[in-house]
């Protein structure tokens, strides 16, 4: 079962909200016992009475039954395709943010907007189509903006607004289509044998290269689509934007981590690669099997600690240089 990239991403988003409760404690350690909890349930003792049960009942009920062979298919792709077995957090994740960012959506006035009944038709229509032409990124995005039509529908454009992180965060469930990732996935895999025969040709162990395929002493080693570094960049992703969330004040933050991921995620897989062929070179069994596994799993590590890294060194840099503005001024 691959669950390789799924129980290391669990593992450091676990250990990032341990240390945002951590923060969090520690700047509300001075209030009352019980304070946040009586706000809490005094917000929502205002809020609940003017959400329409009856109808949200209705249309995610609807929803349900509408699109359950899409919600089928994508938990068997996240079961079995180890570049998006990160889908299984991304619905929980999207609902903890959302509830996170309750004082924003329960004050709201909800005003209703008939505009959002045609999202949801086009929602079926899209999914329609997707069905009928079996392109799935189609008809699985149809099942978002269906959503984003009955949050507009039920409370208006303010409560999408408010709404709109998590929201965008449900994207990241839905793999790529296909004929971007076939697109991607060669060129990720042609730039990774390349960094590698150039490293082994430095480190004096002849490499003869020939597409995606580095022949060694020891026998040939095929950079197949599983080594492009595409499976990493899906997963890092989605790391990086939950990152910058619990860690970032910043809203910024966030674009620019998502861009980092992607010199973070081809440097470490070419990385790999290499390794690899090193490996493989010095004894073919050190480069196949579990051991082989077991390197995916501190290649991510080190990409994850990278883009740790990578936001303090972008959160230093803005400091200097606003500070160094702010006193020019």
């Amino acid at each position: 079962m691959p669950f390789k990239k799924t129980v290391t991403l669990y593992t450091f988003l676990y250990i990032f909200q341990l240390l945002q409760l951590y923060k969090r404690t520690a700047t509300t350690s001075h209030l009352p016992a019980g304070l946040h909890y009586n706000k809490i349930m005094a917000s929502l003792a205002l809020a609940l009475p003017r959400i329409p049960w009856i109808p949200i009942l209705f249309f995610f009920g609807l929803l349900s039954v509408t699109f359950l062979d899409v919600i089928i298919g994508l938990g068997e792709e996240w079961l079995n395709d180890d570049s998006m077995s990160h889908g299984f957090f991304v619905p929980a994740v999207a609902g903890y943010v959302a509830w996170q960012e309750r004082h924003r959506w329960l004050g709201i006035e909800l005003r209703p907007n008939l505009w959002g009944l045609l999202l949801v038709a086009w929602g079926g229509f899209q999914l329609v189509a997707g069905t009928l032409g079996a392109e799935m990124f189609i008809a699985r995005t149809a099942l978002v903006v269906s959503l984003v039509g009955i949050l507009l529908c039920l409370g208006g454009a303010g409560l999408v607004r408010a709404l709109a992180f998590p929201l965008f965060l449900l994207l990241f469930m839905i793999r790529i289509p296909n004929i971007i990732y076939n697109q991607i996935t060669f060129p990720l895999q042609l730039f990774a044998s390349q960094v590698a025969e150039h490293t082994l040709s430095l480190l004096n162990i002849p490499v003869l290269r020939e597409g995606n395929i580095l022949h060694l002493a020891s026998g040939p080693l095929s950079v197949v689509e599983a080594c492009s570094g595409i499976r990493s960049l899906l997963s890092l992703s989605f790391l990086s934007i939950v990152y910058a969330y619990l860690f970032g004040e910043k809203v910024w933050m966030r674009g620019v981590l998502l861009v980092l991921t992607v010199p973070i995620a081809v440097a470490t897989n070419a990385f790999r690669v290499t390794i690899t062929g090193l490996l493989s070179n010095y004894k073919r069994e050190l480069a196949e099997g579990f051991l082989h596994t077991a390197e995916g799993w501190l290649i991510f590590v080190m990409a994850t600690l990278l883009l740790v890294a990578a936001h303090r060194m972008v959160n230093f840099l803005y400091h200097r240089f606003y500070s160094a503005s702010k006193v020019a001024d």
